[in-house]
């Protein structure tokens, strides 16, 4: 695990938007993505998620000038995800102001973009985007979905995280389905499962309500705690999270 825990503010965008739901359903208008950004990384966020939410089941790519503007605001790494196929795209994103970038649906289908994507611009750029669901379909108890949740895969999230890292992943951002917008805590279940098969930071997503869900998120393994709602809604602030971590003896940046 990192020496500092980050905490990242999530902006799931649609139409220019930013939209956030219970479960991935039911989305909402949250407010302008660059005025949001702009905020949080004024409140002191390490780093900002941007998730292009419909993106993938639009069949399009995801929104270059959201990044673009941001990038000119905001002077902390933007993770970019939504609808990228190929390299081509990733360098797209990059040259709109993009440091990172999630791949989901797109290196399911195709799990060698993965590598194609490390090799030509580094491990550090990669990140797998996982949308997980409890399911007793495979062993481990969690499957991966695709499409914004919509569509179960036959993938066990834990043997998907594995052969993911070994392609190439620098990162993995652990999305709960089932507990996300919900507001009832990280699925530390989840968390664990992935901290003990990963050599690669952990992003934990999905359930963020309280000051106090976020250190046991950290304790359960994650290196960073991603939330979007609480953000959102004026309810918690950057800083705020970064005061209950310090409080429980836990270094942020």
């Amino acid at each position: 695990m990192s020496l500092a825990v980050r905490v990242i503010p999530c902006l799931d965008v649609a139409a220019g938007r930013v939209v956030k739901g219970v479960n991935f359903k039911n989305l909402r208008d949250a407010g302008d993505p660059v005025e949001l950004a702009a905020r949080y990384y004024e409140q002191g966020a390490d780093e900002i998620c941007f998730l292009d939410v419909t993106a993938t089941i639009d069949e399009r790519e995801t929104m270059h000038e959201v990044v673009r503007a941001t990038a000119e605001q905001v002077f902390i790494p933007l993770t970019v995800g939504g609808g990228v196929r190929s390299t081509d795209d990733v360098s797209r994103l990059l040259g709109s102001g993009a440091d990172k970038i999630g791949v989901n649906s797109a290196a399911i289908a195709r799990p060698a973009l993965l590598g194609e994507i490390a090799d030509r611009f580094g491990a550090q750029v990669l990140v797998l985007s996982l949308d997980v669901r409890r399911s007793e379909a495979v062993a481990s108890g969690f499957i991966v979905t695709t499409h914004g949740g919509r569509t179960d895969t036959s993938l066990d999230a834990l043997d998907w995280a594995r052969e993911a890292i070994e392609r190439g992943a620098g990162e993995l951002l652990v999305n709960s389905i089932d507990a996300d917008g919900t507001r009832s805590g990280f699925d530390l279940e989840l968390i664990r499962a992935m901290r003990e098969i990963s050599h690669v930071p952990v992003i934990a997503s999905g359930g963020a309500g309280a000051l106090d869900h976020f250190a046991p998120a950290i304790t359960a393994g994650a290196d960073a705690v991603l939330a979007a709602s609480v953000f959102h809604d004026a309810d918690l602030t950057v800083d705020d999270i970064k005061g209950s971590l310090a409080a429980a003896g836990m270094t942020t940046r």
